[in-house]
Parts: C-alpha cells; structure tokens; sequence
C-alpha cells in the first residue's frame, strides 16, 4: 500500500507540475502577444496588420486591424478580440469568444493557423515579417556559384515569380558544372535563414550565410559548393 501511495503521490506531482507548465506558457503569450503582427498568407500575397492589446474586451482581450484587412482577407471582419486557449493557442475571436482563426507557434514569433477550405495563414511579428521580405528582395537577382577554391561552376538568377506556396522561380544559365546542371534546380524559397534551392524531382540543397557574405551549401564538406551575389 506505502509502494501504491509513493506512485499516487508522483502521479500527483507530475500533474501538478504540468498544470504550472500550462499556466506560465499561457501567461507568457498573454504578456509577449501585445503589440503589431502581420497576418498573412503563406507566400505574403495578402497581408493585414493587426495590433493587439493588453486591454480585457468581453472574452478576450482588445485588438485593432488595419481598414484594408477586411478587403484584403474577409474573413477578418468577424474578429473583434483575441484571446490564449489551452497550453498555446493565440486565438482570433468573434464577438461570441468562437474561434475565427486559431494560431500555434511553429517557431519564435511565428504561428500558423489553418482555415478549412481556404488554407494556412501565418501570424509573425510586424517589424520581422517587413524585415524578412527586405531579405527576400535583396535575394533577388544574379548569383554566381564558386567552388571554395574560387573557380566558378555556375551562374544562376533567382527571381521573384511565384512558382507555388512560398516559392520563387530559379533559372540556370548556360555551361554550368554537370553535378548542378543534372541538379537543375527550378525553384528557390527563404526558409529559416537559408536559401533553398529545390529541383523538379523534389531534391534540396540549402544554403547558409557565413562570415564573409557567403552562402555556403550545407551541410559543409572538403570542397564546399559557394553562392555569391553579383
């Protein structure tokens, strides 16, 4: 019986401990949420600010969009208020506390929430978004891909034509390398820092920026594969 009481009491324990778990993380998004974000499709062809505030507003708390949101994604017109549900979800809430979006975080300061029949919709903070599609527009352009001896193998241009949910077109230029022309990659994204670059056949090589404003294929080998801006 002593054994059975040690386990009730661990049980117990565990229990409570993940209810205080739950309620920091809650209490966490409920301070860190206030403030401007962008809402937005995955591939940022509709964008929406929206502020939110610490300011208690029926069932939630206050929130403001932009006058555009609601012709650029209609569905905004029924949220009045947002709210934390459960463990982490940030919630986008009609007048009545239902959901109209539900968000989870997929990485700092980013959420994604689905809408059925209509798609993702991410949710980031304001200055990071505006920051990220600076970076996509000086991605833009003619590149030149070197071996890290210097000696070039290739040249490439990424460009900003959508070519699917979140990705670009990329063209090849004549006389590449044969390993990259077999590659033959045909389209380009910016994900998590890196450049991506993705053939037909689904394969990816990704590219990281190192210390001399280089993006290095990773991961890194003897005879690295460089892409440089030109």
């Amino acid at each position: 019986m002593r054994g059975l009481r040690v386990v009730a009491f661990a049980v117990a324990a565990c229990v409570a401990a993940i209810g205080i778990a739950h309620a920091q993380d809650a209490t966490t998004l409920k301070k860190t949420m206030p403030g401007q974000w962008e809402l937005s499709t995955t591939e940022r062809s509709k964008t929406c600010v929206v502020t939110m505030k610490g300011d208690a507003a029926g069932q939630g708390f206050k929130l403001e969009l932009e006058p555009a949101c609601k012709t650029t994604l209609p569905f905004t017109k029924d949220i009045v208020a947002w709210s934390v549900r459960g463990l982490d979800i940030v919630r986008l809430q009609d007048a009545t506390g239902e959901a109209v979006i539900d968000f989870t975080e997929v990485e700092a300061g980013i959420f994604e929430g689905l809408r059925q029949g209509e798609g993702v919709y991410i949710l980031q903070d304001l200055a990071a978004a505006r920051s990220m599609a600076k970076s996509m527009d000086q991605m833009i352009g003619d590149w030149s891909m070197v071996r890290g001896n210097g000696q070039p193998v290739c040249g490439l241009t990424l460009t900003n034509t959508e070519a699917g949910p979140d990705n670009f077109q990329v063209f090849l230029k004549p006389k590449c390398d044969p390993a990259i022309a077999q590659f033959n990659p045909a389209q380009w994204r910016l994900e998590r820092g890196q450049i991506v670059l993705m053939s037909k056949s689904g394969e990816a090589w990704q590219f990281e920026a190192d210390d001399n404003a280089q993006w290095r294929r990773v991961p890194d080998t003897a005879d690295p594969l460089i892409m440089l801006r030109q």
